[in-house]
């Protein structure tokens, strides 16, 4: 069973999928919309790529503040959450994402991804390491699934 991560942003939301046995993900897309609060197209694509890729679970980054505490982003990820809970019937895992686009900004610098195609890969590299994280936290995905 494949899973699904994805880093939610304002207009964007960035999708990397594992591949069958948890042991690794590759960055699938990224998708985008006009509107902060305009989530329907979001979820249809979201709700299609779990059919296109067999997706059991999805890890959903969680933007806790650096101290830990939750802040306006974090509640809005948990209420995009609770939204594709109820439209995907399958469990949403949130994950702490701190430093995570840190990280997707040294992935990008180490392949040669220059500053200007920054927004064309920084979100779905950001997907990635979210669920690679958490697989690797939880044993390739097979703890919590």
């Amino acid at each position: 069973m494949r899973l699904l991560g994805l880093d939610y942003g304002s207009k964007t939301v960035g999708v990397a999928v594992s591949d069958e046995l948890g042991l690794g993900a590759t960055a699938v897309e990224i998708i985008r919309r006009d509107k902060e609060n305009h989530l329907r197209q979001t979820l249809g694509r979201i709700e299609a790529l779990t059919r296109e890729y067999g997706v059991g679970a999805v890890v959903l980054g969680h933007p806790v503040n650096m101290d830990g505490s939750v802040g306006e982003r974090a509640l809005l990820a948990e209420a995009f959450r609770d939204k594709l809970m109820k439209r995907l019937s399958i469990p949403v895992y949130l994950w702490d994402e701190r430093l995570t686009t840190v990280e997707a900004e040294e992935i990008m610098a180490f392949h040669g991804i220059r500053e200007n195609r920054y927004k064309d890969y920084v979100d779905m590299i950001a997907a990635k390491v979210i669920l690679e994280d958490w697989m690797s936290s939880h044993n390739n995905g097979k703890d919590q699934i």
